[in-house]
This record gives C-alpha cells, structure tokens and sequence, in this order.
C-alpha cells in the first residue's frame, strides 16, 4: 500500500488526507506544506466536485502528488496505517471522522484549529494527541509536518497517544459524556440567549398534556 500511495517511493515520507475532494476541504493549502518540505509526497483518497481543479494545481509537483480515488474497508485500513502523518486543512468541519480513524490507525494528526476538530485532538504538540495550527498559519504546520517527519519516536508516541485517546470513547461513555457535560452546557447557553423564552429539552415523558411538544418544559420548571 505505502508503495501505491507514493508511487514507488516508498522510502519518502507520505501525508495523507482521507475525504471528499471538495472546495470546502482547502486542500489547496497543503500546496504551501508541499512547497516548504521538498521530499515530501501527499496522498488524496476519496473524490469530489474539485478533484479537477485539485489535479491541475497539484500538476506542478508531478509524482510527488497521488490521487488514490475512494476506499474501502482493508484497503482503506490500510491506507491509513501506511501514512507518516494525517493532514486536515478542512476549516469547516463539523466533527471529522476521517481525523477519528487516523488516530485510531496510531497515525499523528496535523489539524487546522477549527469547526469540531479541537473536540478530538484535546491535547496538542508533543505530549499531546495531535498538533493543531491556527487557521491560515503555514509556518505552524509545516513546523509541526517537520517536526514528526524528523523524528520517529515522537511519531510513534504521539500516534500511540491519539489511538489511545479514540479508544477511551465507546458508545456507553460518549453518551455519558454528552449528558453530563455537552448537555448542560447546552442548556445553560440556549437560557442565557432566549432567557425567559427558553423551553428546556427533556428526556422522557411528554408534556403534550401541557400543551406543550414531546419532551419540553418551561425553563426554570421542575416538572
């Protein structure tokens, strides 16, 4: 696989990004990271309305660019482990999975901090999960490219760290999360912004005997 993704190069370190191939994704960005780190190669997998443009401006680096279409499966799996680093530019993203199976593949994440990304890589630079960057900072990533590229221990530890901290949420503890933590402060911002108007989400019983819709009772209610 390491083979395919580099077109023959399987000694030059690969980056890799997974999803769809869209304008939303600026993947164009990662032509800066490719510029400063002259052998490094990238791989695209998956597809997408700018695949054209993206073959066209990622033309000038030649070979040292493979678009691999989409995955599945093995192969995916695949893929993903046979990465040096995960690369996600995208500054839209609203949870990232594709950053979950990177770090569940002991692959490090390099990140814009973005969209729902600081929600998985909670803990960044050496002794953290991941490395995150501010959004259009060049110099940031391509720092923290550098800096797991050059040293394979710190790939590994930091790789290790990320799959760890995907394996600590299962579907029990995730849901633990979110209604001890997400869902209160929820609730407190909706009250702080509709103040007296805001009807608390409930789970359980109805409240159509109320007048009220599934599930909903007056803030402040004890109901």
């Amino acid at each position: 696989m390491r083979e395919r993704l580099t077109r023959g190069n399987a000694g030059d370190p690969v980056m890799m990004y997974v999803g769809r191939l869209g304008y939303e994704k600026n993947l164009d960005f990662l032509e800066g990271v490719l510029d400063r780190i002259p052998n490094l190669r990238l791989a695209l997998v998956g597809d997408g309305p700018s695949r054209k443009d993206l073959e066209e401006g990622f033309a000038r680096f030649g070979d040292r660019v493979t678009f691999m279409g989409v995955m599945h499966g093995e192969e995916l799996s695949a893929a993903y482990a046979s990465a040096d680093v995960f690369a996600m530019p995208s500054e839209s993203e609203t949870l990232g999975f594709v950053v979950l199976e990177a770090m569940a593949s002991g692959v490090p994440v390099v990140a814009v901090r973005a969209g729902g990304i600081p929600d998985i890589v909670t803990a960044t630079g050496d002794d953290g999960v991941g490395y995150l960057y501010e959004s259009g900072d060049l110099d940031g990533c391509v720092a923290a490219m550098q800096r797991l590229l050059d040293d394979g221990e710190l790939r590994a530890r930091v790789g290790a760290a990320g799959r760890a901290e995907v394996a600590k949420w299962d579907w029990r503890a995730a849901t633990q999360h979110l209604l001890s933590e997400q869902y209160p402060l929820a609730v407190a911002e909706g009250a702080r912004y509709y103040g007296d108007k805001f009807m608390v989400p409930r789970l359980g019983k109805s409240r159509a005997g109320a007048g009220l819709p599934e599930g909903v009772v007056p803030a402040g209610s004890s109901a």
